[in-house]
């Protein structure tokens, strides 16, 4: 199923079974495959790649299908891969190149590989600056660009770099 007002570059492989929400921009050479949800604008950059088998083997006929989520406003760079399984959190970024092993917190910059969380992002795209402290479970952040402020998990409010 593919949402109203999508964006498909070249070379885009979407298999029989996968949900795609309205507005998602898949760019040159992403193959989405069975398994794989993607939510409303969402961004799946350049040869980002998904996998759907935990245990691939030639031979095997009757593998298991591990589910990925990719929520609302996800951004993933070029040429990152997404192991299976997971979820990536509302208005993620997955740096480019970037190999995603485990769930991904809403808000967070996740880069390297294993890919990890360096820092959050507002919906805007934008780095978020810490703007004050509330009890140790959230930490309130500000958006230098669009002003947003936004309330984030221990987590990724410990990984922003101030």
């Amino acid at each position: 199923m593919l949402g109203e007002n999508c964006i498909l570059s070249k070379d885009v492989y979407i298999d029989s079974g996968v949900h795609i929400g309205a507005g998602v921009k898949i760019q040159n050479g992403v193959s989405v495959y069975h398994g794989v949800t993607v939510e409303d604008d969402a961004f799946l950059g350049p040869h980002m790649v998904f996998t759907n088998d935990m245990y691939p083997r030639s031979f095997i006929e009757d593998f298991e299908v591990f589910e990925t989520l990719v929520k609302r406003g996800a951004s993933i760079g070029a040429g990152a891969v997404i192991i299976c399984g997971i979820t990536l959190g509302e208005y993620c970024m997955i740096g480019s190149g970037a190999v995603v092993t485990k769930d991904v917190p809403p808000h967070a910059l996740v880069v390297g590989n294993p890919g990890r969380v360096i820092g959050g992002v507002c919906r805007c795209g934008r780095p978020l600056r810490l703007a004050d402290r509330r009890e140790n479970v959230f930490t309130r952040f500000r958006c230098s660009h669009c002003g947003e402020t936004l309330e984030l998990p221990v987590e990724v409010a410990k990984e922003i770099r101030r």
